[in-house]
């Protein structure tokens, strides 16, 4: 059973933006699903995981090694894709993993070779093995991006943001190919898309403000709401008035209608009726809870959703 555990990690840039602030979490084997908008924080826990950027404060112990202290611990146990990543133009997919594979310490060309061959079919790239990565569609780049990571059988994998960008269909089959890979490793999930959360994890944590403000599983997170989410078509021109006399969750556009989640013991006025509560709901109410609502309008505006 891989550990890693993180404690009271702070960081604060040259610039006196305050990335991180005093996070704490311990995370096992499994995929974990770290949920946040845009500049919550996500990325700059992940480069402080992986040893790209040291912490102001707190410690960071992989399999009870401290991370900080020794570095190459956690280099030589780590898959990273970055939320961006470049790639050498003129190189195949294969001669791509090739070199990287000698980076991260694989010596022996026949074991070289045979990984490699696993991971392209794995990732379904295998008959682009002789295209340049540079040519790739977003979600075959995000999938040559797998495989790098799981070059030289890592034991903890960190995704940032893999899945931005991509239409469903890659989606769907990135999701299923970290599913596979989430097994018995440790890989972290830092997202916005609330979706490949409650999809593909069984323990979560949101993070706002460089804080992480709850932790736990999506299913008990959701069992939490339960019986408590009301829903409602209104018209558009009244949102104003139901966000100043009810707890409003979200909203979705909905055939020219605005269709309303909100939050409440018992039904909040005629016309309401109850909905099983969603992972969405649980972000939404935890952004609430912590005054940090404009989080989530930037993350989810182009996607129809709003507080």
């Amino acid at each position: 059973m891989n550990t890693l555990h993180i404690s009271h990690l702070g960081k604060t840039y040259a610039n006196s933006v305050r990335a991180l602030h005093d996070i704490s979490l311990t995370i096992s084997d499994g995929m974990f699903g770290l949920l946040g908008a845009n500049g919550a924080g996500k990325s700059s826990l992940m480069r402080t995981i992986a040893g790209l950027q040291t912490p102001d404060t707190g410690t960071v112990t992989f399999n009870g090694i401290d991370t900080l202290a020794n570095p190459l611990h956690i280099k030589a146990c780590l898959g990273y894709l970055p939320q961006e990543f470049g790639v050498y133009p003129n190189l195949s997919a294969y001669r791509l993993l090739e070199h990287i594979a000698v980076l991260k310490g694989l010596t022996s060309k026949p074991e070289r070779h045979e990984q490699i061959c696993a991971l392209l079919e794995q990732t379904n790239l295998y008959q682009h093995r002789d295209k340049s990565v540079h040519t790739f569609s977003g979600g075959m780049r995000q999938r040559f991006g797998i495989a790098q990571a799981l070059l030289g059988a890592p034991q903890l994998i960190i995704v940032d943001e893999p899945t931005a960008g991509l239409d469903p269909e890659e989606r769907n089959r990135f999701n299923n190919l970290l599913s596979e890979i989430g097994e018995n490793i440790i890989v972290i999930l830092s997202t916005h898309i609330v979706e490949d959360v409650r999809d593909l994890c069984t323990q979560m944590a949101i993070i706002a403000d460089g804080a992480v403000i709850a932790e736990g599983s999506p299913s008990a997170f959701v069992d939490e709401l339960r019986g408590k989410v009301w829903t409602k078509a209104i018209p558009k021109r009244d949102i104003v008035r139901y966000k100043g006399e009810m707890q409003v969750l979200s909203s979705r556009l909905n055939a020219g209608s605005l269709a309303i989640n909100v939050l409440a013991d018992e039904q909040p006025e005629d016309g309401f009726t109850p909905c099983l509560p969603s992972l969405e709901d649980v972000y939404f109410k935890t952004l609430s809870g912590s005054h940090r609502s404009s989080y989530h309008r930037s993350s989810y505006q182009a996607e129809g959703v709003t507080p």
